[in-house]
């Protein structure tokens, strides 16, 4: 009866566990929600502003007088609202990545805390700067190119749902280029790949990112290099980085010059 008692003890502590984590990751997600939802009510009042300038890189580029078109029945309305959610999203994204932080930290060890937390701080970074590349300095260009190769007896008017959908992956697509220095130091801590070998590869990484840029880019060569270069970079900035942090005995030789 003790043994039974012991065990059904055991089982029903456990149970016990599983369910207050539950409890706990429902709260967090509601503090998500309606940390998302109150920045969400500003964006929206000011949704047009956000498209507007969401817009203002095509905007330029489009000869004077010309305005982006809608073709769809509530696109006007919709795909404003899209932005500023998409908006509300961005800016709520470090108070999200902080819930989520402070729900598997429990569970890390003192070593995993040290090295996760920036980790999570620097994708975050990453992704916005190469979000912010995209808008002030791909977009310009692109969009300027594409207008002075469009012919004459055509009237260039962008549909602003379709800009809308080419936009996003756009950012989507530099975003996740500007994680390369974060994914390639994960690699080298997690022992998936050594460091020497993500040396050594280093010119296949090259061509691999000039085919990513190709794939993921419009067909022109400003956006491909504009792309492709900074992975290059990044990739080599994620190698320095993860010198600095890798502690295998190699890395260890190498740093010493032994």
């Amino acid at each position: 009866m003790t043994a039974e008692a012991g065990e059904n003890g055991q089982g029903g502590h456990s149970q016990d566990t599983f369910i207050s984590h539950l409890i706990e990751l429902r709260d967090r997600l509601l503090k998500c929600l309606y940390a998302i939802g109150i920045v969400a009510i500003p964006c929206i009042i000011y949704a047009s502003s956000l498209y507007d300038f969401l817009a203002a890189p095509m905007q330029a580029a489009l000869p004077h007088g010309t305005k982006m078109i809608a073709t769809g029945v509530i696109a006007p309305f919709f795909i404003p609202l899209k932005v500023a959610l998409l908006v509300a999203f961005g800016v709520a994204l470090p108070y999200v990545l902080y819930q989520l932080w402070a729900f598997v930290a429990p569970g890390l060890y003192q070593h995993e805390k040290k090295v996760v937390m920036p980790l999570i701080v620097s994708s975050t970074l990453l992704f916005y700067v190469g979000v912010a590349f995209c808008y002030f300095f791909v977009f310009r260009f692109v969009f300027s190119s594409i207008a002075q190769f469009a012919p004459q007896s055509i009237s260039v008017a962008p549909d602003i749902e379709n800009y809308f959908n080419f936009v996003l992956g756009m950012f989507l697509a530099f975003g996740v280029a500007f994680e390369t220095p974060v994914v390639v130091v994960v690699l080298v801590l997690a022992g998936v790949v050594k460091l020497s070998t993500l040396i050594e590869i280093r010119r296949y990484v090259i061509v691999g990112a000039f085919a990513v840029a190709a794939f993921v880019t419009p067909p022109d060569a400003v956006s491909m290099l504009a792309l492709a270069i900074p992975l290059c970079i990044l990739y080599e900035v994620g190698l320095l980085c993860a010198r600095l942090v890798d502690k295998t005995p190699a890395a260890t030789a190498e740093e010493t010059g032994n």
